[in-house]
């Protein structure tokens, strides 16, 4: 009977070992390889997590040993320049931009994950259907481009967002 109990515990210990948590990224711009190696490199950069990326679907599973670090996941995801929504309600995908709400007619936005063309035509979409915007410099690679017309600054950035991109104001 000792040895029953014993096995039991151990197969349960052995359970909660192994057990990680897990968020569900959706609505994340993957248009390419390069953008999957992105995630990859991101997720790659915390230790304990992983990423598992479904191109066509738009997602990213993130998977780590616990909370802390799945967030950790999540942020490194955000400072690559992706965005999305998160299955897990405890797991936030930090949408803080730098974004006043103010009218501006000029702003230059940095971080934001320009790996291609099939990216860069992504944010020309997404920020020439803000109202009031005229121009936008993003080009494959740059680390920041500048947009201008007669425009709120949040609604740039809320707007990339939306695409499953994301990027910070210049400073």
């Amino acid at each position: 009977m000792k040895s029953i109990v014993l096995s039991f515990a151990l197969v349960c210990a052995l359970a909660a070992a192994r057990a990680e948590d897990t968020a569900k990224i959706t609505d994340v711009h993957l248009c390419c390889k390069s953008c999957v190696n992105g995630v990859q490199k991101a997720i790659g950069q915390v230790p304990g997590a992983k990423a598992e990326v479904d191109q066509d679907a738009g997602t990213v599973t993130l998977t780590a040993p616990d909370k802390a670090t799945l967030q950790k996941a999540a942020d490194a995801l955000v400072g690559a320049g992706y965005f999305g929504k998160s299955s897990d309600s405890g797991i936030t995908m930090d949408a803080s931009t730098g974004a006043k709400g103010e009218k501006v007619k000029s702003l230059t936005i940095e971080g934001v994950h320009l790996c291609c063309a099939k990216c860069v035509k992504a944010v020309d979409h997404a920020v020439k259907a803000v109202p009031g915007v005229q121009e936008q410099t993003a080009t494959k690679g740059a680390k920041s481009f500048e947009v201008t017309g007669d425009f709120h600054d949040k609604d740039v950035l809320d707007a990339l967002q939306k695409d499953g991109l994301t990027g910070k104001v210049a400073k």
